[in-house]
């Protein structure tokens, strides 16, 4: 059977002349990640409209490459799209399952050939649409889709169970964070009193600090991109760091003679460094690094040493901090692409908390970091099998079909 016999493809959905629209974006497309809901961060008129369940492929390079690839759960005809950054694909009844086609587009059947069908000015190529629409697959009965769905669904639900506590836990750490070293309510503070400093008014012991003087080294990535290859180590920008760490999946790879020479130029993540998005939308991402990691980094990256003077997660907290991003406005330069400027920015000065305080607040908040951090593991362990069972179940090389799980056609 042909895709285009299977699905329908980029379905047009009757809408009001000159109406405007909240359109998806490509940004809210994650990959890894198995809904978008959308939100509105631009209008559009004309084009058409999600129906709830379809799935959005992304059409464009590198976003096809880099799995940006979802199902959209949001309301019937409340967003848009265009025709020029995804395919939409949308469950025929009584033929296709809604799932299983989302899980069929993340399959080598469908991005491969999509990605060899590319075409167009380089940087910004689109893959061509009859190439997907003729592509040929001995598709299974509904009942199997279903099975082979649930089968891949009960991962994501587990990861997306798990993504939410994560944000629990970090908004717990984040709200302690601001009572203490913002609110100045840290435990004993009745005791201690207020002097002014260049930042405001600060507990007595404490002291304004320069990035410098409580890092052992402040640096970037490295400032030439070796030739990629298909095996080897991780080289990591900014668009493979998230708010906890290093997508290697999104990475591209180099040889080991490469990262030998970025090593010894002191461009690989180590345990306890802060890392920073210091190019286009600077501090997006800042976190700290659990473990020593062979992942070189790009120039786009800034790297934290911290000193003993300062606790690695309270400097990543702080450099988060609203307050401190509109302070280092002063500190980016260039408009197309805005980037922090590391010379100045060793300069950058914060409030830096007595010792003491910053022990207690690890033996308060290190248990929740560090559940953080297990939960990361669990979810990537997660996605590893999901990812290694998804051919297999596609393919037919798994059989589902004695399988005893329930399922239901989704609404």
């Amino acid at each position: 059977m042909l895709f285009s016999e299977f699905v329908e493809i980029n379905p047009r959905v009757p809408i009001e002349r000159d109406g405007v629209y909240p359109c998806v974006m490509m940004d809210e497309v994650k990959p890894g990640r198995k809904s978008v809901s959308g939100k509105i961060s631009k209008t559009f008129r004309g084009g058409a409209k999600f129906a709830k369940n379809d799935t959005l492929f992304a059409r464009i390079t590198p976003c096809l490459e880099n799995g940006k690839i979802a199902k959209y759960t949001g309301q019937n005809g409340k967003y848009g799209f265009g025709s020029t950054e995804f395919f939409v694909f949308r469950e025929k009844e009584n033929v296709s399952d809604s799932d299983y086609l989302f899980y069929f587009s993340l399959s080598d059947i469908i991005r491969k050939p999509a990605e060899a069908s590319m075409f167009g000015a380089s940087g910004r190529q689109r893959a061509d649409l009859d190439v997907v629409k003729n592509i040929e697959f001995d598709f299974p009965p509904l009942p199997i889709q279903r099975k082979i769905a649930g089968v891949l669904s009960t991962y994501d639900d587990l990861i997306e169970n798990n993504t939410r506590r994560i944000a629990i836990l970090e908004e717990m750490a984040q709200r302690i964070y601001k009572e203490w070293f913002v609110d100045f309510k840290y435990p004993g503070h009745e005791n201690d009193k207020m002097v002014d400093s260049e930042l405001g008014m600060i507990p007595e012991e404490w002291e304004v600090a320069s990035l410098d003087h409580i890092c052992e080294r402040i640096t970037d990535g490295a400032h030439r991109s070796p030739e990629s290859t298909d095996y080897g180590y991780p080289m990591a920008s900014v668009k493979d760091m998230h708010p906890w760490g290093i997508n290697i999946e999104t990475c591209r790879k180099i040889s080991e003679h490469d990262f030998r020479q970025l090593q010894d130029s002191d461009c690989i993540m180590v345990k306890n460094d802060v890392l920073i998005a210091k190019d286009g939308s600077y501090l997006k991402h800042c976190f700290v690094v659990e473990e020593d990691m062979d992942i070189a980094l790009l120039s786009s990256i800034a790297i934290l040493r911290p000193n003993k003077k300062i606790n690695p997660h309270i400097l990543a907290l702080t450099m988060k901090q609203p307050e401190i991003k509109a302070r280092m406005a002063g500190y980016v330069s260039g408009a197309a692409l805005p980037r922090i400027i590391l010379k100045d920015f060793k300069k950058f000065k914060i409030k830096l908390p007595k010792k003491e305080i910053q022990v207690s607040w690890e033996n308060c908040v290190g248990p929740i970091i560090k559940s953080c951090y297990r939960i990361i593991d669990i979810n990537t362990n997660l996605r590893q099998t999901r990812d290694l069972l998804l051919p297999k179940l596609i393919s037919g090389k798994v059989d589902v079909s004695e399988l005893d799980i329930d399922v239901v056609a989704e609404a």
